[in-house]
């Protein structure tokens, strides 16, 4: 990118000014932060250093800088939580890729398939169906949540979405906004207020060696999950004849139709497709996290749509890339730059690292790291 000095505005310099200063926090952080001599605390320090507890005064003691193996276990972590993200992120990405609207219900949609899937997960674990198979019990709950997610996306396309085709784009971001209230609540009327925490299930406890390191079981069988869903998308879309049609209405549904594509069935399709995706994802993060309510959307919803944003909204291997790019960060940047840089309890800001991403996307790069100008590109 060339600067023209000549052409700088005050508002452009200013953008510039906070680039500078944000890259010049970041590097001072994380110099800081690896280089950071003796940390001590109480409760929080097992999640950054490696630690001893003293059975004498009930604290825990952390001592030295974070070893190698501690950074290790932060990158494991925010892989199989990015991919959670990515997981969600496709639902925003197909949706807007075919209709040009953001579907801030689409985290409502993924709390549905969650919150119900584990009624079916307790009731296999009370049983005693979860640990005698556990394949086959795990398989039944994500396809539960499957459906579950399914059924109430193509509800929502066909109530609120799809009288609001022909209107101004503001309508349907505002009625998605609507639909996301009714259906917290809604689940809430359903199942409760309180969380309610998933069962363990014997097969993932403890962990497996891979490739000679230590990972926690529930962390390799969500991450191995999510690449396996992400690339079954991916050769949908590119390789099957329905795929093929869904490429096309998101080019241009007028035109799509002469051709003889069905554009309602497409875009049903599409947000059944990316109901699924939330649907697994849910199930995944109720191994990861455990807790789920009928709130639990509107985070990890937030987050997949900046993991979205940050890939480049449309672009279904950008939703990749941007999810488990924001995962990693997500998981890294705490202990990274922020303890780095003086911030107190820096693990508990980490919301702010994802949502701090977002407006920085916004402003610098709108149209994501494999974005495209779609007007360049039609010019």
């Amino acid at each position: 990118m060339r600067l023209n000095l000549k052409n700088l505005s005050i508002v452009d310099s200013l953008l510039w000014l906070i680039r500078v200063v944000v890259i010049v926090l970041v590097l001072w952080g994380s110099i800081a932060g690896l280089t950071s001599g003796r940390v001590d605390g109480e409760g929080w320090g097992q999640f950054f250093v490696r630690c001893t507890t003293s059975t004498d005064v009930g604290t825990i003691q952390c001592m030295g800088k974070y070893s190698a193996e501690t950074w290790r276990d932060f990158f494991i972590f925010g892989l199989a939580q990015g991919g959670i993200y990515a997981l969600i992120a496709l639902g925003y990405t197909l949706v807007y890729g075919v209709l040009f609207m953001i579907n801030f219900a689409h985290g409502e949609v993924f709390m549905s398939g969650a919150f119900t899937a584990y009624f079916v997960a307790a009731s296999f674990s009370d049983s005693g169906f979860m640990d005698q198979n556990p394949v086959l019990a795990l398989g039944v709950v994500m396809l539960v949540s499957m459906v579950t997610s399914t059924i109430v996306a193509v509800l929502l396309e066909r109530i609120a979405y799809r009288p609001l085709r022909r209107a101004p784009r503001l309508v349907p971001l505002i009625t998605a906004i609507g639909a996301s209230y009714f259906l917290q609540y809604t689940f809430r009327g359903l199942y409760g207020s309180g969380k309610k925490v998933y069962p363990d299930v014997a097969i993932l406890t403890g962990k497996w060696m891979v490739f000679g390191i230590p990972i926690l079981k529930t962390q390799v069988v969500v991450f191995v999950a999510a690449v396996i869903l992400m690339v079954g998308l991916y050769y949908f879309v590119q390789k099957t004849k329905t795929g093929k049609a869904m490429r096309a209405v998101a080019e241009d549904k007028d035109v799509a139709m002469l051709m003889g594509i069905d554009v309602d069935r497409v875009i049903v399709i599409t947000f059944a497709t990316g109901a699924a995706m939330a649907g697994a994802a849910g199930v995944l993060y109720g191994l990861l996290f455990k807790q789920v309510d009928f709130i639990m959307g509107f985070i990890p919803g937030i987050k997949a749509f900046t993991a979205a944003v940050l890939g480049g909204i449309g672009n279904i291997p950008g939703a990749m890339v941007g999810g488990l790019f924001l995962g990693i960060f997500e998981s890294v940047g705490p202990s990274l730059f922020l303890e780095g840089l003086g911030v107190p309890a820096a693990y508990q800001l980490k919301d702010v690292i994802a949502f701090t991403m977002l407006v920085l996307v916004l402003i610098f790069r709108p149209s994501g790291i494999m974005g495209q100008n779609l007007s360049d590109k039609k010019a």
